[in-house]
């Protein structure tokens, strides 16, 4: 005699589906927590990531927070410049990869795609040297949109893809604040038509 409808799916909800979806559970957690990954969906960011390009993201690098929210409870930090990061964007919502080029305090010239901080220019030719790091430009296209004598204030970061002359940006949508940074972008693990690699960023 076979059991019960009734207890058989409650025996199979606990020994087969809880399990499957406490792990569900906990991965999401993890991705919004911990780390997570992004697949890169234009060039305006070339050539630091290409189109295509997969790359891993430290979700904790402005603090821990509060999984499924924008809550921060542990671990508050401040992006700095040079940091590859992603986020919403304030004009629909899409999610974008971008550099932080200039902080809290900082006075910003950019001329032809050139950035200059407080007066001193970040680099020549292609190449602009941050604190930690170094972003290849993409200048075929021209410089974009210049700025000039714009004062980043507190809790704010201005972000510039590394194509000016292709980057919907922070020329476009304004200053974004400091937590809306879902994290940092710091390595590149799979290009497109290569395959696996590591690229930190």
């Amino acid at each position: 005699m076979t059991a019960p409808f009734a207890p058989r799916a409650w025996r199979m909800l606990r020994h087969d589906i809880a399990p499957f979806l406490i792990v569900v559970l906990l991965l999401t957690v993890a991705r919004s927590s911990f780390a997570n990954h992004y697949v890169v969906p234009t060039g305006s960011m070339e050539y630091t990531v290409m189109p295509g390009d997969r790359v891993l993201v430290d979700m904790r690098a402005y603090g821990w927070r509060v999984p499924f929210t924008g809550i921060v409870f542990a671990g508050r930090a401040e992006p700095n410049r040079g940091d590859v990061v992603v986020f919403d964007s304030p004009l629909d919502g899409t999610r974008l990869i971008k550099r932080v080029a200039a902080i809290a305090g900082d006075r910003v010239s950019l001329r032809d795609g050139h950035l200059a901080i407080d007066g001193v220019a970040l680099g020549d030719g292609g190449i602009e040297r941050f604190d930690a790091n170094e972003a290849h430009l993409n200048l075929d296209r021209g410089g974009g949109l210049d700025i000039e004598g714009l004062v980043v204030p507190p809790g704010h970061a201005l972000v510039l893809g590394d194509h000016r002359g292709d980057s919907l940006d922070g020329r476009a949508y304004g200053l974004v604040p400091n937590d809306a940074f879902h994290g940092k972008a710091f390595a590149v693990y799979w290009r497109r038509g290569e395959g696996p690699t590591w690229q930190a960023l």
